[in-house]
């Protein structure tokens, strides 16, 4: 298929099986995966909800299952950071999820932190940067990273963001298919262009139909939000664009992985499959797919 070879371990974002925590867990062990990624948001994954020796109990048996965590994922939605008065409980919450995943072994909390304005002078371009600065310098302390899913803005918008933050612990959760499908952004170019910032990747597809605004696609402080629904509905019928299997789509994988392994990146390979009515047949055949490249 490729010259192409890679060693990067291949995960799986748990919830994409459709069958609970536990569930996923096994199920990610079934299918080959390498490691998980899991969402710690609220329910039984809320940090809240997971005293000390939970969170020990949970780490021991997830290694009893021969995996490891590739990171949580703390998207808390929303503007991500974009209202000010909101960031105050967001941010102490994204600290709090960060503590779990050092808990638990992993130093990478994947999420979105609203659309990056092109007006670098805007007031939600400053309460996005003043929250990010802040959760930045915390990650740093702890070595350990909160991570932008790349796709609401061009990668070249994003690097002039995480460039104006004094450290790098709020880096990039690169996904491709993102790029693909809402701004038509080049995925290889976006990683040379960020290659200081990617900590975790996201391996997923999918097809540009037509133009969409990212705002209706991700929210965006201020717009209208009744054109955000009526959007939101087309998005959701695959009006604008499709995810679809790895290796089916608008991103040419041969040469992403290539770049990946140019600039060194040595990180997880995660499956994101958040459509389809056959979940664990797409995630097998996905782990094929890319253990194809090894």
């Amino acid at each position: 298929m490729t010259e192409v070879k890679i060693s990067n371990p291949v995960g799986v974002i748990v919830e994409s099986f459709g069958a609970g925590l536990r569930g996923g867990l096994q199920k990610a062990k079934e299918v080959g995966a390498d490691g998980v990624q899991i969402y710690a948001v609220s329910g039984e994954m809320d940090p809240e909800q997971l005293t000390a020796a939970a969170r020990k109990e949970l780490k021991d048996y997830i290694g009893s299952l021969g995996l490891t965590i590739s990171a949580l994922c703390g998207d808390l939605g929303g503007h991500g950071f974009q209202d000010r008065k909101a960031n105050v409980a967001k941010i102490e919450k994204s600290k709090r999820i960060l503590d779990l995943a050092l808990d638990l072994g992993t130093s990478i909390v994947t999420t979105h932190i609203g659309i990056v304005p092109e007006d670098s002078s805007s007031e939600i371009y400053a309460a996005m940067q003043e929250a990010c600065e802040e959760l930045s310098n915390y990650a740093s302390d702890k070595g350990a990273h909160f991570a932008i899913e790349t796709g609401p803005e061009p990668a070249a918008r994003l690097k002039q963001f995480l460039d104006s933050l004094s450290t790098n612990g709020v880096s990039v959760n690169f996904d491709p298919a993102n790029m693909v499908m809402v701004t038509g952004d080049d995925p290889v170019q976006g990683v040379y262009l960020l290659k200081d910032y990617i900590v975790h990747t996201h391996a997923k597809d999918g097809i540009k139909l037509a133009d969409v605004d990212p705002r209706a696609v991700y929210g965006y402080l201020g717009y209208g939000e009744m054109d955000h629904d009526t959007i939101s509905e087309m998005v959701t019928r695959g009006e604008f664009f499709r995810e679809v299997p790895l290796g089916e789509g608008g991103v040419d994988f041969s040469a992403y992985l290539t770049a990946l392994k140019e600039i060194g990146y040595t990180g997880y390979l995660t499956i994101e499959r958040e459509v389809g009515t056959q979940p664990e047949t797409d995630i097998r055949k996905a782990i094929q797919f890319l253990h194809s490249f090894k």
